[in-house]
């Protein structure tokens, strides 16, 4: 029944496009690849799209993730708006006890309250999600814990700012198998987000917020899993399952413009059927560990302009320097 109801939402026969994707391959070439794309008209609405914290405690981790939130609010042109894209903590299932995951909630927590004066919304990620495989507690109680913390009434939802409307879905589906997710819309979630889009007026843009690359080309390089055959394979815990469906979902509404997604800790722009889909790294790189791949820690600042025109502005910080760990006005 599934497949029927999200079908009678495609029209996908004789689909063709022109897509181009990007990737940078060193930290210093990055910028002459994922930042060409041309500005808008007028000034933009900025968001900061902070993602893969990962916070835990521990000098690197706290300096690290003050110097983001301080490099963020001293911008030259200030963000009108925080999007945090999951993944605010650690949190293995495997290693650390309920105190543990608790406490870094509360680190999490205060330093947005003590290094941070702008608003923030958030999307869950996987890691914001605890116990999975191994806990009795249902995906609707784990789902639950992490909206709290959130303060969400919800796990998506969707709100209005200027002249664009941002879409935050929930990627995160459980299983009891390892890694204990996989990334996809369940059946409500995919309806709800058909009537969000069918709702939405054509001259109000539209921007998806997802933790789970909904289209990114670095997935081939942060999960090559190959079968006996040597056959390259992708998992649906590193790109939805679901893709084909969204994409074709965003065709039918020509002012989808943009998804943003993390997860995957690297850096990639592509544009598939007239959507920018950008994978915007981690604030955390390699888990506070340096750079991931070629990509260091770092955010970016998306712009999102009046004529439907979207830009990103990649911010390579200093993670390693953080002179105090106070409130930036």
């Amino acid at each position: 029944m599934e497949t029927l109801n999200r079908k009678n939402f495609l029209k996908l026969a004789g689909l063709s496009s022109l897509g181009f994707m990007t990737t940078g391959l060193t930290a210093s070439n990055v910028s002459q690849f994922v930042n060409s794309e041309s500005e808008g008209k007028g000034a933009p609405l900025r968001m900061a799209h902070l993602t893969d914290v990962h916070i835990q405690q521990g000098l690197d981790a706290e300096k690290g993730f003050a110097s983001c939130l301080h490099a963020v609010n001293s911008l030259d042109q200030r963000p009108d708006l925080i999007i945090n894209g999951g993944d605010a903590i650690m949190n293995s299932a495997l290693t650390f006890s309920k105190e543990t995951i608790n406490k870094q909630w509360t680190l999490f927590h205060s330093m947005m309250k003590s290094d941070n004066s702008i608003s923030v919304k958030h999307c869950i990620g996987n890691h914001d999600l605890t116990g999975w495989p191994f806990s009795k507690s249902s995906d609707e109680e784990t789902k639950r814990h992490a909206m709290g913390e959130y303060e969400m009434s919800s796990p998506y939802y969707s709100f209005r700012q200027g002249k664009w409307k941002f879409i935050v879905l929930d990627s995160i589906r459980s299983t009891r198998s390892i890694p204990g997710y996989f990334a996809k819309l369940d059946e409500a979630q995919f309806l709800w987000l058909s009537e969000e889009l069918k709702s939405t007026p054509q001259d109000v843009y539209v921007c998806i917020v997802s933790h789970v690359p909904i289209l990114a080309i670095c997935t081939l390089f942060d999960s090559i899993f190959k079968n006996k055959k040597n056959v390259r394979h992708i998992p649906n815990n590193v790109l939805h399952e679901d893709a084909s469906e969204l994409t074709g979902l965003f065709y039918n509404y020509p002012n989808v413009k943009a998804c943003l997604s993390g997860h995957i800790h690297l850096i990639d722009h592509v544009n598939y059927l007239g959507v920018d889909y950008f994978c915007n790294g981690a604030v955390s790189g390699s888990w506070w560990k340096g750079s991931y791949h070629q990509f260091p820690p770092s955010f970016s600042v998306m712009n999102f302009y009046n004529d439907g025109k979207v830009t990103r502005d990649i911010q390579y910080y200093n993670w390693k320097q953080c002179s105090a760990l106070t409130r930036v006005n």
